[in-house]
């Protein structure tokens, strides 16, 4: 078998492009993804991201370009580069008609597990996800959050070297999704796993880097600090006050150093680059406002997000 180069890499694609009938999903992308990282693509809907997990999947062909995992060809080795990885989809895989045990199991003849070992792993799986009390009920019975963690845990059963998690916490209320959020953190450093999600404090959270795709094409790279860091100098301030009179919030509006204003009970936040924070607390007092607090606000990913795409995530 022959694999491409690189002891460090667990996912590289070179030029990866792909088109359906004349549209543009993914646009030449080129990534490195080094091995025990946790990495989240992150996009608008219909960015692409979905079309290169399952391009790095071998379950669609590229139309040009090619990929690695670990070192193994997509295209020349699609058989030996599944048998590397571990699945998560955003539509959960469990037959609800079966216990957890058997989902388990299911997925360990698939792979060929021997079953002494398969029963290790499942056990080990199962309490580390707080599920093992309840290997024998049937899984229809199971809240969505308890389905969630099952399907995480099914794509782990063969021991996967990567892991792709296609929004692993959709829908979930915030303690199921705080109790993923903590199982994916346990895998960081242990697998490669690379992470889509709509939730922006999810990937701020646990990613050692983040990607951001936009029709097709990677268009900001780096950790959440430095993405963060690169806007830093558009600066946003959060003032609670009295007497906000519409003279005074719009005398800010007409400079064109503050490039949003927004009101809503008493909270003021002034966004734009160049923001002087002393400047901004001498020109309200000047105008009778009463300041009862007033802090600068930390850029979060989702500045970033809105910053470059000029989109929501969700669209």
């Amino acid at each position: 078998m022959s694999k491409l180069n690189s002891n460090t890499l667990a996912i590289q694609t070179f030029a990866l492009t792909k088109r359906f009938d004349g549209l543009m999903a993914v646009d030449s992308i080129n990534l490195e993804i080094s091995r025990g990282e946790l990495f989240s693509l992150l996009g608008p809907n219909g960015a692409g991201k979905t079309t290169t997990i399952n391009i790095l999947c071998c379950l669609l062909k590229p139309t040009s370009g090619t990929a690695s995992i670990m070192g193994y060809d997509i295209m020349k080795e699609p058989f030996r580069v599944k048998e590397l990885i571990g699945v998560a989809p955003q539509e959960t895989t469990i037959s609800e008609h079966l216990n957890s045990w058997e989902n388990l199991s299911l997925i360990g003849r698939v792979h060929r597990i021997d079953s002494k070992e398969l029963r290790k792993r499942s056990e080990e799986l199962l309490e580390t996800v707080g599920l093992l009390e309840r290997a024998k009920d049937r899984v229809g019975k199971f809240s969505g959050g308890m389905k969630r963690r099952l399907n995480l845990i099914m794509a782990l059963v063969p021991d996967p070297e990567i892991l792709f998690l296609d929004e692993p916490t959709l829908g979930l209320d915030p303690q199921s999704r705080r109790a993923i959020w903590d199982y994916i953190a346990e895998l960081k450093g242990k697998k490669t796993v690379l992470l889509t999600t709509h939730y922006l404090e999810e990937a701020d959270v646990l990613s050692d880097r983040v990607g951001i795709i936009d029709e097709g094409k990677i268009v900001a790279l780096g950790t959440p600090d430095e993405l963060k860091k690169n806007i830093s100098e558009t600066n946003t301030m959060i003032i609670s006050a009295e007497n906000l009179s519409a003279e005074a919030i719009e005398g800010l509006r007409t400079s064109d150093r503050y490039a949003e204003i927004d009101n809503v009970s008493g909270k003021l936040r002034v966004w734009g680059k160049g923001l002087n924070f002393r400047e901004v607390i001498d020109y309200l007092h000047f105008q009778d406002v009463t300041i009862y607090s007033a802090a600068l606000e930390q850029p979060t990913l989702e500045d970033v997000f809105l910053q470059i795409t000029g989109k929501e995530l969700r669209e």
